[in-house]
């Protein structure tokens, strides 16, 4: 078992270097370790010690329990179960306790997400996966058509709503704690 979990790890190391682009070289500068003891470790030529998971994790911008969780737990998670409130569907996509502290949600709406703009700290993203969205942001108004993506702070006042005569529009959003607490929760 314990082979097991090592060769996760390593897999999970080189996995993460690899999907950001990065050389052995420029995730070793990023964590201070030598390339040579990283491709050790994500070869299995060199024993995996803690203090080498933590600033390896930090790098790679995941956490430590992430980075070492085993494959027991529950690597595939369907969230089936939409939450509801008038108007809005809304699945949940990300885990709780992201890393960084996002969340991503799908969203289908037919009017707007709430009466008044919103203001609050952060910033927000978004992509139409079908429909055309509205975004009213200051005193302009912008009309997002399928896949296409607006980025926004949130500090200026916004509200998002489907665009006339669109019906039904779906989007996928990253909101960040703020961003959360304000049109999820709000």
């Amino acid at each position: 078992m314990e082979q097991d979990v090592d060769t996760l790890i390593r897999r999970r190391i080189r996995g993460l270097r690899l999907a950001r682009g990065w050389s052995l070289d420029n995730l070793a500068a990023r964590c201070f370790l030598s390339p040579s003891t990283l491709s050790r470790l994500e070869t299995g030529g060199r024993r995996i010690a803690l203090d080498q998971l933590v600033p390896i994790a930090r790098a790679l911008d995941t956490t430590l329990d992430d980075l070492v969780a085993t494959a027991e737990d529950e690597d595939v998670l369907l969230r089936p179960e939409p939450g509801h409130r008038p108007g809005v569907t809304t699945w949940l996509l990300s885990r709780e306790r992201a890393v960084a502290g996002q969340t991503v949600a799908k969203m289908r709406f037919g009017g707007a997400l709430s009466d008044e703009p919103a203001v609050h700290p952060g910033r927000e993203w978004f992509t139409v996966l079908s429909g055309r969205a509205r975004l009213e942001l200051g005193d302009r108004v912008v009309d997002v058509e399928p896949g296409q993506a607006a980025e926004f702070s949130t500090m200026v006042p916004h509200r998002l709503s489907a665009a006339p005569g669109t019906g039904e529009v779906e989007i996928l959003s990253i909101f960040d704690r703020d961003g959360e607490r304000a049109h999820l929760h709000g």
